[in-house]
C-alpha cells in the first residue's frame, strides 16, 4: 500500500482525504495545528511546521509521495526528498516557479503566454518610479493566500498600501470575465482538462463569491482559454493538478492571471458536477492510475461560505436547515471550529440544467445561509 503525505491540513487537505477512501492508500498529514480541519481524517498525523526544513524532511523521508495543500512549504526539504527518490506532486521545479509570483510572471513571459503587463518592485519606494503604470495590482511575491497579499494601487495616493517587499506590479486589465480551468497531468505528462468555470469575486475580500460551470463564453474565448491553460501547464513539465486562472476582456482577448499548483476552490464543484472530481483525479495521478473523466455530468454553481464581518469566535451556521431543504443542493462545511470575517468556512454546490435556476439558488443561498459567531 502506497504511503502518501499531504503538507497542510486545511479545507483542501480535508476534501482530499475524504476522497482517499476510494483508493488503497495510507495517508499521512502534517500541519502546525492539532485541531486542523483535516487532522482526524488521515491515518497518521504529525504536528509540525510545513515551512521548516527538518520538519518536512523528517515527515517525508519514509513516504512514497507527497503533495501540498498550500504553496507556502519548505521547497529545500522537498528537493532533498525528491533526490532520495520520493515523488513530489507537483515537482519542485514547478513549485519553485509557481509559488513565487515574480518567477511565475517571468515564466509566462519566457514562454510567450499572454499575460498582463508587469514590472517587478523590490520595496514600496519602487512604486514611485511607476506612477504612469497606475491603476495597477500589487502582488506580494510569496506568502499571499485567500485574498491576502494583493493590493489595488489606483494612483500615487495609494502607494502607502503597497508592499515593502519583493512584489509584482501588474497593469490593471479591463476584465469582462474571470475564468478558471483545472488541468490534470499524469506521471507520463499526459493531460486532461476540465470545463472552464466563470468566477464572480467579492471585490472587498478579493475572494471567490460564486461561480458557474461550464462558463457561458464565446467559442473563440473557450479555445483561447484552453490553449493558454494547456500551454502554461505543459511548460511546467510536472505531474499534478493545476488550477489556471484567466481573464477575458471586452474584445475577447484572454490573459493568464495565476496558476495554483494544487487542488483549488474553483474545482470544488467537481465533487458532484463531474465524473472524476479534482480530488479523485489527484489520487489517480499520485498512485499511477489512469486519468479520470473530466466531463460535466450536469451544470453547476458553487457558492463560497465565508465568515461575515463583525463576527469572530465559535461558529454558528445561521439558516443551514433552510438550505438543506433545497433540491439538488450539496453543503460542504470545512470543520473549522471558529469563524472570523472573510474566513472560508465551506461551500455549497448547486446542480441544474437551467442557468437561471442556478443563479436563483445562488442568490437564495446567499440570503439564507450566513456564517456567524455564537
Amino acid at each position: 500500500m502506497k504511503k502518501i503525505g499531504i503538507l497542510g491540513g486545511g479545507q483542501l487537505g480535508r476534501m482530499l482525504l475524504q476522497s482517499a477512501i476510494n483508493y488503497p492508500v495510507e495517508t499521512y498529514l502534517m500541519e502546525n495545528d492539532a485541531w486542523a480541519p483535516a487532522a482526524h481524517l488521515c491515518h497518521h498525523f504529525s504536528l509540525g511546521d510545513i515551512t521548516s526544513f527538518d520538519d518536512v524532511y523528517q515527515f517525508g523521508k519514509d513516504l512514497h509521495a507527497i503533495t501540498i495543500e498550500i504553496e507556502n512549504v519548505n521547497i529545500e526539504a522537498l528537493e532533498a526528498l525528491e533526490k532520495k527518490g520520493i515523488k513530489i506532486f507537483p515537482n519542485t521545479t514547478a513549485l519553485r516557479i509557481v509559488k513565487n509570483k515574480i518567477r511565475q510572471k517571468q515564466f509566462y513571459q519566457q514562454n510567450q503566454i499572454p499575460t498582463s503587463e508587469f514590472v517587478i518592485t523590490e520595496n514600496r519606494s519602487d512604486l514611485m518610479q511607476h506612477e504612469g503604470f497606475f491603476p495597477a495590482v500589487h502582488k506580494l511575491a510569496e506568502g499571499g493566500y485567500d485574498g491576502k497579499g494583493v493590493h489595488i494601487i489606483q494612483n500615487k495616493i495609494d502607494i502607502e498600501k503597497g508592499f515593502d517587499a519583493p512584489a509584482v506590479l501588474e497593469k490593471k486589465v479591463p476584465i469582462l470575465r474571470e475564468l478558471s480551468i483545472i488541468v490534470a497531468v499524469n506521471q507520463q505528462l499526459e493531460t486532461v482538462i476540465y470545463p472552464p468555470v466563470e468566477m464572480v469575486f467579492d471585490n472587498y475580500l478579493n475572494l471567490l463569491n460564486y461561480q458557474i460551470c461550464p462558463a457561458n463564453i464565446p467559442e473563440k474565448v473557450l479555445w483561447k482559454a484552453e490553449a493558454i491553460a494547456l500551454t502554461a501547464v505543459k511548460n511546467l513539465h510536472s505531474p499534478g493538478i493545476f488550477a489556471v486562472e484567466l481573464f477575458s476582456d471586452i474584445d475577447d482577448n484572454v490573459l493568464i492571471n495565476e496558476i495554483a499548483p494544487r487542488v483549488h476552490n474553483s474545482g470544488h464543484h467537481s465533487i458532484e458536477g463531474n465524473y472524476s472530481s479534482q480530488f479523485d483525479m489527484l489520487w489517480r495521478i499520485m498512485l499511477g492510475y489512469p486519468l479520470g473523466n473530466t466531463d460535466t455530468i450536469i451544470p453547476s454553481a458553487l457558492v463560497n461560505l465565508v465568515g461575515v464581518s463583525n463576527h469572530q469566535g465559535k461558529v454558528r451556521y445561521k439558516g443551514l436547515e433552510d438550505v438543506l431543504k433545497m433540491d439538488n443542493v450539496f453543503v460542504h462545511l470545512y470543520g473549522k471550529a471558529e469563524t472570523k470575517p472573510g474566513r472560508k468556512m465551506g461551500h455549497v454546490t448547486i446542480l441544474s440544467n437551467e442557468k437561471q435556476e442556478l443563479l436563483h439558488k445562488v442568490n437564495q443561498i446567499k440570503s439564507l445561509l450566513t456564517i456567524v459567531s455564537e
